[in-house]
């Protein structure tokens, strides 16, 4: 484990670890701070480092799940590198904490027959019939829903139902912590309330046995180790009831303290929206013997208009659309990138992350370690990143189904590929073969309806018609390079009038494309095929001539 002040040897990519500003070795260098001669059980055995995710199964997981998941778990294999070990080592775990003892709050907006559920408003998911019919609950469903979630996206994780852990007895001892310590977690919680709320406040949460709702009332500790509590249930009248065996639960904040010190948990990282949350269930850690775990606070999602993305509201860009238009490790370097700031999300950003991703993950095997450290991609593929194989960015890409029209298929794409990449083929280059599958879907819903290229005028005519008399000077086999260098000399002629180079390119792409902005031209054109591209400057012209 690691030692600031040890003087065994360390290996290279340790040495490098403790001192990367990348994010998640920052993060990672607290928990080592934590424990500087590594974690231990009370039997004075090593004992896994725990990082933890929390899940609310009233609902469907969504890109907010991916995100946390993901970034925690670039924390813990950052940690894993800087103390020497390896996943299969097992010196960490992930838990993924589903919160399935919670009462519904609000029937869902996105589940068949909702109205069903009116009638089981208040009760533990756990208890609710799936409205969907395939599961045991509602919890159960979402739940299944989660894992089948975690696991496609190739997470590594242990999964911990709230639910499970109350019914099973796992939680007593917590809860015994709560009921010993009452009146200090009242003093915590009581100053943060209004007063209407702390009114009837109460940190733990009683299950009515005629109703079966989580109930919201104050109660009275009779027997802290017994688990006994005394309460006024609307169905029942006055209740001694133990709160062990599922029978109750804790109030959100102080469920989260007493988990966190139940666990053993020393990692888990939240929003910005619970920054107060973690306060308060950080002293109430304290009050029950525990202490908070270290954690990253982030900032959220934000939509096209720099408004907080809502499920309600149904603004922003969800898991399934992003992975619509990109691939999984897109996003996820796209995720990696500044978590304390706050970040829009929405489909316009996909073509830049995937280039971006591409272009680093080239970058990546040229760089020497420490550099490597601080590159997205290392975090992305957990410092196992394969070769860059994209003979093609997406952005020309996109270029070129534009130009092909409706017409334009994965056959067709691939043939014009033989124009920039002449070994290039689906079996050689799958991942190129499944960009391409995104190239056509965001132009399709994305581009398509944009696009409308204008008439050239003034110099922008004679400019045209040079770069046609170039072109028919090269052969088929002519370079991406050469036909830049072309364009270039073009532009830079003050003949044509373009103030500068890129009025010249904006031109290019505007008349040729139907867009105001577009790829190197030189790769373009090579991509597109020289005969293509004397069809498309023709066109221009003809409408020049007309208008």
């Amino acid at each position: 484990m690691w030692n600031e002040k040890e003087t065994c040897k360390v290996t290279d990519l340790q040495t490098a670890a403790r001192n990367s500003k990348a994010w998640p070795f920052e993060e990672a260098r607290r928990i080592a701070k934590r424990y500087p001669d590594g974690k231990t059980g009370p039997d004075g055995a090593a004992t896994p480092v725990i990082f933890e995710t929390g899940y609310g199964p009233s609902g469907l997981p969504h890109i907010g799940t991916f995100n946390e998941v993901l970034r925690t778990t670039m924390v813990r294999r950052a940690y894993e590198a800087l103390i020497g070990a390896k996943p299969e080592d097992k010196a960490t775990r992930l838990i993924a904490f589903s919160d399935d003892m919670d009462g519904l709050r609000k029937v869902p907006d996105n589940v068949p027959g909702g109205a069903a559920l009116a009638e089981h408003l208040g009760k533990p998911l756990t208890r609710i019939p799936d409205p969907f019919g395939t599961h045991d609950s509602f919890a159960a469903h979402n739940n299944a829903m989660l894992r089948d979630f975690l696991d496609r996206y190739g997470f590594d994780y242990e999964f911990v139902s709230s639910t499970d852990m109350y019914a099973s007895g796992a939680f007593d001892e917590g809860l015994r912590g709560v009921l010993r310590h009452y009146q200090g977690i009242m003093d915590i919680m009581l100053p943060t309330l209004r007063a209407e709320r702390a009114a009837t406040y109460s940190p733990v949460l009683p299950i009515s046995p005629v109703s079966g709702v989580v109930l919201q009332v104050p109660v009275t500790v009779v027997d802290a180790e017994a688990g006994i509590v005394r309460f006024d249930d609307p169905d029942a009248g006055t209740t001694e009831q133990s709160i062990f065996g599922g029978q109750a639960k804790l109030q959100w904040k102080v469920d989260w303290a007493m988990r966190w010190v139940a666990l053993g948990v020393d990692y888990e990282m939240y929003g910005k929206d619970l920054t107060d949350s973690g306060i308060q269930s950080g002293k109430i850690a304290k009050v029950l013997g525990g202490r908070k775990p270290e954690g990253l606070i982030y900032e959220m999602f934000l939509d096209e208009k720099g408004e907080k993305i809502s499920k309600s509201k149904g603004n922003g860009l969800g898991l399934e659309d992003w992975l619509k238009y990109g691939s999984q490790d897109s996003l996820a370097f796209y995720i990696y990138r500044d978590p304390k700031s706050a970040k829009q999300l929405h489909a316009g950003l996909i073509p830049r992350a995937i280039d971006e991703y591409h272009q680093m993950r080239g970058s990546w095997h040229a760089q020497e370690l420490d550099k490597r450290l601080g590159n997205p991609v290392h975090h992305v593929h957990s410092g196992d990143v394969p070769p860059a194989d994209m003979p093609v960015p997406f952005s020309l890409l996109l270029n070129l189904v534009a130009v092909m029209g409706e017409q334009a298929d994965s056959d067709q794409v691939w043939a014009y590929l033989k124009n920039y990449a002449p070994d290039a083929s689906p079996q050689a280059h799958p991942e190129l073969d499944a960009l391409i599958g995104h190239a056509l879907a965001y132009h399709r819903d994305h581009v398509a309806h944009g696009l409308a290229r204008r008439k050239p005028a003034g110099g922008e005519v004679g400019a045209l018609e040079r770069l046609d008399s170039e072109l028919a000077g090269l052969g088929d086999d002519a370079s991406a390079e050469d036909i830049q260098t072309i364009v270039y000399e073009i532009g830079k002629d003050e003949a044509f009038g373009f103030d500068t180079l890129r009025d010249w390119f904006k031109a290019l792409y505007e008349t040729l494309l139907g867009s105001s902005q577009g790829p190197r031209m030189g790769s373009f054109i090579a991509l597109y095929g020289i005969a293509n591209t004397r069809k498309l400057i023709a066109e221009a012209l003809t409408a020049a001539e007309a208008a």
